[in-house]
């Protein structure tokens, strides 16, 4: 698998060819922490589900406008290394941010969340396509 980006302008890249996902809950409370280092050409995935919590809190008249069950953060807490989160939605690139060891943390609307090595994802922006492939070659896009 590999992680692709296309730029607004029709640049495409592959910022990852080391993937894998985070299907289990267990990988996906584990995530990176503890490693201390993420090679540049790995990503960890995260297909995200709705968050059950705040789906109900979401249906109270006074919470309700609070919660948006479709945010999804990520913190750093035992992540030892910076890393680039995307928060992407429907293929296009929500936010991206560089967050910090111990201390970092972000939340946006998301279907999937990947992980990437700090300074791998620069220059990816918010409307921008970001696409998990199968494919090991993909057209146009260059290593």
């Amino acid at each position: 698998m590999r992680v692709v980006h296309e730029s607004a302008d029709g640049d495409r890249q592959v910022l990852a060819t080391d993937v894998e996902t985070a299907d289990s809950l267990f990988a996906q409370v584990k995530g990176l922490m503890g490693r201390a280092s993420v090679p540049e050409e790995y990503a960890l995935v995260f297909p995200v589900r709705r968050d059950p919590v705040k789906v109900a809190l979401g249906g109270l008249p006074v919470l309700g406008r609070f919660v948006d069950p479709d945010q999804h953060g990520v913190h750093m807490l035992f992540v030892r290394t910076p890393l680039d989160v995307l928060w992407v939605e429907d293929e296009e690139v929500v936010q991206a941010r560089t967050l910090s060891p111990w201390t970092g943390s972000g939340e946006a609307r998301a279907d999937t969340l990947v992980e990437l090595a700090g300074g791998v994802a620069e220059g990816v922006e918010p409307g921008d396509s970001v696409r998990v492939v199968e494919d090991a070659s993909v057209d146009g896009v260059s290593d």
